[in-house]
């Protein structure tokens, strides 16, 4: 971490210690400084090329697409911006559904179908996912929502799907697998190759949610072999409000309908005033986290390994959820989900607030509407137990002290709320 970097203050001058990385991540400085000049002194529109401020500005976009393209194992010209990951997979689905409607032939195996078509998701999926599908449930496409694996056994790991059942739901109708890569709550790994092989085995097109893993893996979209995958700049230390969306045009192209029309950017994909300072901040992210990988995979893993052996030091009755610590190739290096046993999560949430630590409940809560996490009741966990859940996600900038204050404060505010 560059010496010049230092934590944030929180209320009242408190140190934060942000353990909340799956919701978002720190503005790399060096992307900062990247942005800046898009900001100030450079503020050309990328579309108004009759200029030398245009031009630039587009010659900038086109670099951060290089750089993109890069990091993900993809040509430049296969790179959408967008807003960021929602609205990619928005982009990704409702696209998709609406050219197989418009061509007419929706069915995995070439077969021509009626104007809608069948969908295959899994029930742990970011509701970026989960609600435009949804909305073509609604128009009256056939969706599957795949359950995962409860227990780990030799043919299954907790949270994944398994492949025999995917196989299992296709139909001569079905045009889109939306599956992610990595979880942004128990940060389990599907086996994306697998799972690729068959959609493409029965002519399906395959879209992965990529947003949690550049950074924190490796990520080649042909290694994958994905059709369609997100991106959201603020999941690797880039700025918000800025995505992408991979869209493959090498070996098999892919073709996918608009949701946003106007002005015919990005090849007519993604119409609007492109976000030359965010696009240009996201490019560079994408370089920093493909360089810095390696090393941070390993720093990260071991800082969260050492949260988790602490907080069972410190507390008992404390358990994982979700899928073992110990393969990479199974869980981001960077998460950590337990239960601690009789405490609510939002609760203990509460007695951190003048501690200045930044960690999410188990629960996706509102006041009006609180309901535990699907991601956990999919699992398996009861609605006390996925109320009882912390989700803690490590980044480049956890250091160790924060994780042994972080433990400390926990321990207190459990100690507090049993007592």
């Amino acid at each position: 971490m560059p010496a010049d970097i230092r934590r944030p203050i929180g209320e009242c001058g408190a140190v934060a210690i942000y353990l909340d990385n799956h919701s978002t991540t720190r503005l790399d400085p060096r992307v900062l400084d990247a942005m800046l000049p898009w900001l100030t002194d450079h503020y050309g529109n990328a579309g108004s090329v009759t200029h030398e401020m245009g031009r630039e500005a587009r010659e900038a976009v086109e670099h951060a697409r290089e750089l993109m393209a890069a990091a993900i194992g993809a040509s430049p010209r296969e790179i959408v911006f967008t807003s960021g990951a929602t609205e990619s997979a928005n982009l990704a689905i409702l696209g998709s559904a609406s050219r197989a409607c418009a061509t007419g032939v929706t069915g995995g195996f070439g077969q021509p179908t009626q104007m809608q078509g069948h969908v295959i998701t899994v029930a742990t999926e970011h509701h970026a996912v989960l609600d435009p599908i949804e909305h073509l449930e609604r128009l009256g496409h056939a969706v599957t929502r795949l359950p995962v694996v409860l227990q780990a056994d030799a043919a299954g790991v907790v949270g994944r799907i398994r492949v025999p059942d995917l196989e299992a739901c296709f139909r001569c109708d079905t045009f889109l697998v939306a599956i992610m890569l990595a979880n942004n709550e128990i940060g389990v790994v599907q086996d994306i190759p697998a799972i690729a092989a068959c959609v493409h085995a029965r002519g399906g097109l395959l879209h992965v949610d990529c947003a949690q893993a550049i950074g924190r893996m490796p990520v080649s979209v042909n290694d994958l072999s994905a059709d369609l995958a997100s991106f959201s700049s603020h999941k690797f230390h880039g700025p918000q409000g800025v995505g992408a969306l991979y869209v493959r045009r090498q070996k098999r192209a892919v073709r996918i309908d608009p949701i946003v029309f106007g002005g015919g950017q990005e090849r007519g994909l993604r119409s609007g005033t492109l976000n030359v300072s965010g696009i240009v901040g996201m490019g560079e992210a994408a370089r920093l986290a493909s360089e810095n990988l390696q090393h941070e995979i390993v720093q990260v893993r071991a800082m969260r390994d050492d949260l988790w052996r602490l907080l069972r030091e410190r507390i008992d009755t404390i358990s994982l959820n979700g899928p073992a610590l110990d393969d990479l190739g199974v869980r981001l290096p960077n998460n950590l989900n337990v239960q601690v046993a009789g405490v609510d999560g939002h609760s203990l949430l509460a007695t951190f607030a003048g501690a200045g630590l930044a960690v999410s409940s188990g629960s996706a809560c509102s006041s009006e509407n609180p309901r535990p996490s699907h991601v956990l009741r999919a699992i398996g966990l009861n609605d006390d137990e996925a109320r009882a859940s912390l989700r803690f996600g490590l980044s480049r900038f956890t250091t160790r002290e924060e994780i042994v204050e972080a433990v400390a404060v926990i321990a207190a505010g459990v100690a507090r709320l049993r007592g």
